[in-house]
Formats: C-alpha cells, structure tokens, sequence
C-alpha cells in the first residue's frame, strides 16, 4: 500500500516543484506527481502544507555526536546515539568515523557498524576509517603514537566490513601504489588526508585508485606557486572528489569559493567533521587525553588547535549557501547528491527520483528541519 506526503514543495533532481505528492511504498519511492493526481487509494501520510521536502543529507565523517565519541565506545549503541543527534540536522545517511586508533579498536568499530547494518539501524551506510596511515607532520589532533605502517594484514582488516562501504583516509606517500590498488580492488574507497604528499606523489595514487580527499585544505600541504601539491591534484583531476568544511573556522570562505570554480566537475561536497558536541548540551570532551572546548563554534584544544567541528549538516548548507555563492538547490547536492554518488550510493539515496530510498527531510523557509524519513519511516524532530 502507497503511503503519501503531499502538498510538498519537493526538491527533484530539475529542480523545485510545488503542490506534489511523493509516494512510496517498503521503503522505496514508488511515484511522484502533481497532488490532483496523488491516487485516492495511498494513504495519506503527512499534508506539508506547502514545506520543503528535501533529499536526506549524507555526512561521510562524522566523529560523534549526542555526547559519545565513537573512538570511546565503538559499539551499536554509540552509533544509535549518534545517528539520532545528527537526524535531528537533516542526515539520513551517514559513516562514523573512526578517528586513529589501535587494530583492536578498528576491528572493534568495524564488527559494530557490520552489526548496525545486519540490524536495520536507521542511517547507517558504513564505516570511515581516518587513520592510522597518516603522516604525523599533518597529525592535527590525531595521536601519532597509533600511526601505523599499511601491509597485507592491515589490508586485510580494512577491508573487512561485510555489509556497507568502506572509506579510508591515508596520507598517499606513507603508503605504496600497489596498497592502494590492493584497497580499491576490495572495494574500499580511497581518501588522501593529513598528507605531505608532492603533486607526482598524488597523481600516482589516482591512478592507482585514490578518489578522495578528505576535508580539503585542511591537514595538507599548502598551495603553493612552483610545488602545487595535493591541493592543485585534487582540483585539477576530474577522478577527484573533495570534501569540504564549510564552518566558517577550518577554511575562509574565499578560498572555498576559489575551490568551487577551480574544481573540474561537480565533485565538491560537504562534510561535518562532527564532535560529540553536536546535539549535545555539554560542549566539552575528551580526545584520548586532550580536552577539547567548544568555543564560538570551534572545537579547540588548549593550545587552540582545531579538533573537529562543532558543525551539523543544516548550518553547513545554510553557509554554503550564503557564503560560497552557489544557488541553494546546489548546497543541498553538497550534502544528499554529490556524497552518495562520491560513496557509489547515487542509484539508492541521494534524491528524491523514483527508485531511490524514502530518506527526505521536511524544511521551512527558515531551513529549520521538521522532520526526518529513513527508508520511509518518519523520525520527528
């Protein structure tokens, strides 16, 4: 039986049409059309009275949320927690992130995602894995002392995952060409960050199956005038996708607008970075030893150095749009579209189109978000 959202201003992949009925039907899009034509046989689920009906936002680095790190307990329960905190800003969809850390704790977060998964958790689609294959001269706030060296056993556990996708952040010139191609060929996507890679050193990994680059500019060699680096590989490469924070704090705006028409293709999409401090009312955690304080929307070390963000999704669309000069129809590709075909999820979410998964979000003119669907189940805010 089709259940109905009608009288929804919808956004659909050309563009806003008002007074339309989204029909769906076991979790699947099945129908969308003017509402004089919404059959009288769907049940009627929600009048929106003219909202907003956007496509679920997808985040591929969220570090926590609702008060949990997932480093700390990286369990199903903590994915659940963090799910519910970042539902409330319009994710849908999202990977937690498992910021550098022991085998034992990879494997650990590895087995809760598969489990999150196997169980129908709402949102999860798989596991982000930053680390520990990094360069410690662009650590950031990672601990250097759980850097590690990528050989076949560490392939092996990265690759591990059964159910969902599988994204790795590694610093390209700390590993091999043959690793990556070894990563890529198990169906592990491939991001560069906090790298020193040369501009050669990049072009290598894509073409051994790099295709990502994980919160551009951030962690990673400088652009400069005769050493381009990572920054000139991944705007120049049209393989490239590139991850953005779009806060405000981790890169000036004009350098982000730079960014986007510097960019060959359309392959520049948003990221949280997102801190237990998202959906949380205690704005103060702990990364290992290092207590972290959110501060004018900054989440910062004692010796200021950024940890993360205190970043949801909604606040990163409402900035794209009013700072980086792109239309709002594009913001929101920048967090549903652009991330899910980045993941090789564009033919399940990502858009309200026929076929695709039931992951919407209500919004008013304000965008503040009403409500959420996952899989056609309604999650209210």
């Amino acid at each position: 039986m089709n259940k109905a959202l009608i009288n929804a201003n919808v956004l659909t992949p050309e563009g806003f049409k008002d007074q339309q009925s989204v029909l769906f039907d076991q979790g699947r899009i099945t129908r969308i059309c003017d509402d004089a034509q919404c059959p009288k046989t769907a049940t009627i689920e929600r009048n929106l009275e003219g909202l907003m009906l956007l496509p679920g936002f997808i985040d591929v680095q969220v570090n926590g949320g609702g008060g949990i790190l997932f480093n700390d307990n990286p369990g199903i329960d903590s994915i659940k927690t963090i799910g519910n905190a970042h539902r409330a800003f319009g994710t849908t969809g999202f990977l937690p992130t498992l910021i550098s850390d022991n085998p034992n704790v990879m494997s650990a977060a590895i087995a809760a995602v598969d489990d999150a998964i196997a169980q129908g958790v709402p949102g999860v689609l798989g596991i982000h894995l930053e680390g520990p294959f990094l360069n410690e001269k662009r650590r950031g706030v990672h601990d250097a002392s759980k850097f590690r060296k990528i050989g076949e056993e560490q392939v092996r556990l990265l690759s591990s995952l059964k159910r969902g996708k599988t994204l790795v952040t590694l610093a390209p010139e700390m590993t091999t060409p043959e690793i990556i191609k070894a990563l890529r060929d198990k169906g592990v996507i491939v991001s560069a960050g906090h790298t020193e890679a040369s501009y050669a050193e990049t072009l290598t990994a894509l073409d051994a199956g790099l295709t990502g680059f994980t919160h551009l500019f951030n962690a990673m060699t400088p652009l400069e005038s005769r050493h381009p680096g990572v920054i000139a590989a991944a705007l120049e490469d049209p393989r490239a996708w590139c991850s953005i924070i779009a806060d405000g704090h981790h890169v000036h705006p004009a350098v982000l607008r730079l960014a986007l028409r510097a960019k060959i293709g359309d392959q520049v999409f948003l990221v949280t970075d997102a801190m237990p401090s998202v959906g949380a009312e205690d704005k103060q955690f702990s990364l290992g030893n290092i207590k972290i304080t959110v501060a004018d929307g900054k989440c910062l070390t004692q010796a200021g150095t950024l940890a993360g963000s205190d970043l949801d999704m909604i606040r990163a669309v409402r900035y794209a749009r009013d700072m980086l000069g792109v239309s709002f129809q594009q913001a929101v590709r920048m967090a549903s579209t652009l991330p899910a075909q980045f993941l090789g999820l564009g033919h399940q979410v990502g858009e309200i189109k026929v076929g695709q998964q039931a992951d919407f979000i209500v919004v008013n003119e304000k965008l503040e978000i009403k409500e959420s669907w996952i899989n056609g189940r309604s999650h209210t805010v």
